[in-house]
């Protein structure tokens, strides 16, 4: 992984929706939780603005993370979920899960499209590509989470749909829908011919000619 992202946390001790409020007007922080592994969950606060500019960076959210807490202690940990103000572009709460390298973790990792604009379906024939999916949950060691997932179009032909099976993992990697049978191996990506061309339009005269 080509970043580091350290996180500076505060123990807290005063909880509440009061307590919360204060601790984002007031401090400029948010309230967040640490939990999972053998420890108890820890209440923590975190610089706001910090968390909000660490965020703008897609590899945050399917990276290993270290929070320094200032009792000392470091806890390494994904951002499992976070919670933001219904209008307003603040956030309001995060949670962090801890991991460790021996045992698995369940993470959303984005996927990243190439050679859209170059794939001979697009390029030559008019194609347009079509996204069912943006991101994927993985299941894999820490040590193996992905920044990404690349999804090469170049050889994508005309009205094929590429599905979770047809993605190339790294090693390591499992995609969690297809540990849950075949019935489960929905569609990422197509690239079909756009509605209104000069060859839907014959198509749909000679349907009716046929019919008449």
């Amino acid at each position: 992984m080509s970043q580091d992202y350290v996180i500076e946390a505060f123990l807290r001790d005063d909880q509440g929706k009061g307590a919360s409020r204060r601790l984002r007007r007031e401090e400029r922080k948010i309230p967040a939780i640490i939990y999972g592994g053998e420890k108890d969950a820890t209440p923590v606060a975190i610089w706001h603005n910090e968390l909000k500019k660490a965020l703008e960076n897609e590899a945050f959210f399917s990276h290993i993370l270290t929070v320094k807490v200032d009792n000392g202690t470091e806890e390494t940990v994904i951002l499992k979920d976070l919670q933001r103000h219904p209008y307003k572009p603040i956030l309001t709460h995060a949670d962090f899960q801890r991991v460790d390298r021996n045992h698995e973790i369940h993470v959303n990792v984005p996927l990243h499209f190439t050679n859209e604009d170059t794939a001979v379906a697009v390029k030559l024939q008019g194609g347009a590509v079509s996204h069912q999916m943006n991101e994927v949950e993985v299941i894999c060691l820490p040590q193996h989470l992905p920044e990404f997932i690349e999804v090469d179009m170049t050889d994508v032909a005309m009205d094929q749909v590429v599905h979770l099976s047809d993605l190339k993992l790294p090693g390591g990697v499992r995609i969690a829908a297809l540990q849950q049978g075949e019935d489960h191996d929905q569609p990422v990506v197509a690239i079909h011919k756009p509605k209104g061309t000069k060859a839907d339009e014959a198509e749909d005269a000679e349907g009716g000619e046929g019919e008449a």
